[in-house]
């Protein structure tokens, strides 16, 4: 069965076609049949930029499955009927920055490959769905949960594959493990994964909450909010997009809100760079701490995504400040790592593994299990 995978992110749409057959399925994905990636921007019209990709793919697409972010009070991955959209589309005001390019693209393949071609929603939130309500009440007026205000949580199918795979490298069986996964991105947050389940994340009702991002802000003091409010005059509007557009990595830096040009600037001595970065490393650390206590220590810590992956300076950084839980970091293979690789050293009480983030695969692999 040959399946699209589209998966949209804030800033970009990444495509990929699978040739899938039998079972079990790989934990790890085989090479694509074929694979592009679409750059976006907040005035991008999606169906510009991705009907040419579409129509370059090649031969019959029998399924195609979407990453969406939010689906409200839909979490299993599921077909996308009229009410599926509908519901994606009132929580576009929740996850601003995904779900109106996501349905700008069950749209454009409706265009492109035709209404008789199965779509499949694969939720973000899904893998968070066996939080239990002390995870996920907020400490408000009890109003606000039946009001659907809750800790949802959001990279969950990277957070899902990226602990199988973890499990994997280990060579154990998934429900023996208690792994931390870093999703470290543009947008970013962690998972506590106890016997391949989620036990508690970062991010909450929206992708704004828990760490600091790149253009995020991540968990700041409320108060501040009514202050800007009360005595700056601040809408609704321009609050939310300084959270999540004008803050975390470029808020602080003033330069960029990629990891990549933070770290060119720290070289040169920048010193808002600097302390853009330890920012970040310390607040990471910091929830770190957090879900090592609510799993009760830990495994294993998993670094994916492309900062996770691609940033050997602040896995550094985390295993100096983790060290005293037997963390050792091996700094060579830390330095150039192969994807997929414990990186820590073999006597690490610890371990710490940089795992590639296969978003796509496991839509795909989703997908499959939903159309079989």
């Amino acid at each position: 069965m040959r399946i699209l995978a589209l998966n949209g992110g804030s800033s970009s749409f990444k495509c990929s076609l699978h040739d899938l057959s039998g079972t079990p399925l790989p934990i790890a994905p085989p090479k694509p049949v074929w694979e592009a990636k679409v750059t976006l921007n907040q005035d991008a019209k999606v169906a510009d930029l991705l009907k040419p990709v579409l129509e370059s793919a090649p031969g019959q697409v029998e399924g195609v499955g979407h990453r969406i972010v939010h689906g409200g009070v839909y979490r299993q991955s599921t077909p996308l009927t009229p009410e599926v959209r509908t519901s994606i589309a009132r929580q576009a005001e929740v996850a601003p920055a995904h779900n109106r390019f996501e349905l700008a693209a069950i749209e454009t393949v409706d265009q492109v490959l035709g209404r008789g071609v199965k779509q499949i929603a694969v939720f973000d939130t899904g893998f968070h769905s066996t939080l239990e309500p002390a995870a996920y009440v907020y400490p408000g007026p009890y109003a606000w949960l039946e009001q659907g205000i809750r800790r949802y949580g959001f990279h969950g199918i990277n957070h899902r594959y990226a602990a199988r795979r973890a499990a994997q490298l280990l060579g154990k069986e998934p429900d023996s493990l208690r792994l931390i996964v870093c999703h470290l991105g543009n947008g970013a947050s962690l998972a506590a994964v106890r016997g391949g389940k989620s036990v508690d994340t970062t991010m909450g009702f929206t992708p704004l909450e828990g760490l600091m991002m790149g253009t995020r802000c991540g968990s700041i003091d409320p108060a501040i909010l009514v202050f800007l409010i009360r005595h700056c005059g601040y809408t609704a509007e321009q609050l939310d997009h300084i959270l999540n557009r004008e803050s975390g990595l470029l808020g602080v830096s003033g330069l960029s809100g990629d990891m990549r040009e933070i770290l060119d600037a720290m070289a040169k001595g920048n010193q808002r760079a600097h302390l853009a970065f330890d920012t970040y490393t310390h607040r990471l650390c910091r929830e770190v701490g957090g879900m090592l206590a609510v799993l009760g220590g830990a495994d294993a810590l998993v670094f994916t995504g492309g900062v996770g992956e691609n940033s050997p300076l602040l896995r550094d950084a985390v295993a100096r400040q983790l060290a005293f839980l037997g963390l050792k970091l091996d700094r060579a293979k830390n330095d150039r790592p192969q994807m997929d690789e414990d990186v820590s050293t073999p006597d690490s009480s610890l371990k710490m593994l940089v795992v590639h983030a296969e978003e796509e695969w496991e839509i795909a692999c989703e997908c499959y299990r939903l159309l079989c």
